[in-house]
């Protein structure tokens, strides 16, 4: 029976590269393989998690085409549970196609697909209520998920001493602020991204982004940023952290693991400064292959790694 739920975004992936450039118009580039693998938010922590040797379980939508089959057989060869997986006849299957050039940022083409049609609906409470911890990966980029109804799942989640964590995806034409404010005081742990952070508040100091989500009525809220590290704040207090040193193939998965290493460390009741150590582990170990998970770290290789590698962090108050 899975500890651990995750939910959202679904996707399967064709990696092409990295190559040292685009090709140029009407011209072949020959690359040595494109290989296709399970992404999206959802999918990428799930790995990830069961990497850590968790039981995992996904909940998300897929069509009824070729492209479902190859990320159910996926996720089930990483021993992911795909019980609450929904088809729908509405849309195909969400597929990316990712271009990696060497020296520069990815390249993403993208079909949304079915991950329009998951709805609440498609998440048992019966199945949550078994849960330690729920995972909900791309809120914004999910438009079938009810804001009303999500945030009385996330009471019953509280009510059930289910603990929640919630990440983002982002347009830049995001404005459903009332939705999230309606929603922070109910999560337990919210994971936007420095970009995302200033689209929501308008801010761009990242304690000053902190005390806005405080004041909104969020638990804990961890912002990444990337290459400088991450910003934690919990009530009056904060933490920064840096980086661990990492050699970057492709940095594709390395904000999901990121999340998959704070959920482990939220697990096993690590406190704030644990949650960044493990969460960074993950994040720069997923950027040594290509791909979102095949380079993240399992369980053992983590624990030696931080033993191994110094991660300054700092508090402070907010």
């Amino acid at each position: 029976m899975a500890d651990i739920g995750c939910v959202g975004v679904i996707v399967e992936d064709t990696f092409c590269g990295p190559m040292r450039e685009l090709p140029r118009e009407g011209m072949l580039l020959a690359i040595d393989g494109m290989p296709v693998k399970a992404g999206g938010c959802a999918a990428n922590v799930a790995i990830d998690l069961v990497k850590q040797g968790h039981a995992v379980d996904i909940v998300g939508c897929l069509g009824r085409d070729p492209a479902a089959q190859t990320l159910r057989s996926t996720l089930t060869a990483h021993g992911v549970g795909c019980d609450q997986l929904a088809t729908t006849d509405q849309y195909p299957t969400s597929r990316t196609v990712v271009l990696l050039v060497e020296g520069q940022d990815r390249r993403f083409i993208h079909v949304f697909g079915a991950n329009r049609a998951l709805t609440v609906d498609h998440i048992s409470r019966e199945w949550v209520a078994g849960l330690k911890v729920l995972y909900i990966g791309g809120l914004f980029a999910l438009p079938g998920l009810d804001p009303a109804a999500l945030r009385d799942l996330l009471i019953f989640c509280r009510t059930m001493g289910v603990i929640t964590v919630v990440d983002v995806v982002m347009t830049q034409s995001w404005q459903s602020r009332g939705e999230l404010n309606a929603l922070l005081p109910h999560i337990d742990y919210f994971l936007p991204n420095d970009d995302e952070a200033h689209l929501i508040t308008g801010l761009t100091d990242p304690l000053a982004q902190l005390r806005f989500f405080r004041h909104a009525g969020a638990h804990t809220v961890i912002i990444t940023q990337g290459k400088s590290g991450a910003y934690a704040g919990r009530g009056g207090d904060y933490w920064r952290s840096g980086t661990y040193p990492a050699k970057v193939v492709d940095p594709s998965g390395s904000g999901d693991a990121f999340g998959a290493g704070l959920i482990a460390a939220i697990h096993r009741g690590g406190d704030l400064p644990d949650l960044l150590r493990y969460g960074s582990a993950l994040g720069a170990s997923a950027t040594r292959a290509v791909g979102t998970t095949d380079g993240v770290f399992t369980a053992s290789e983590a624990a030696a790694f931080i033993a191994a590698n110094n991660l300054p962090i700092t508090m402070g108050k907010l």
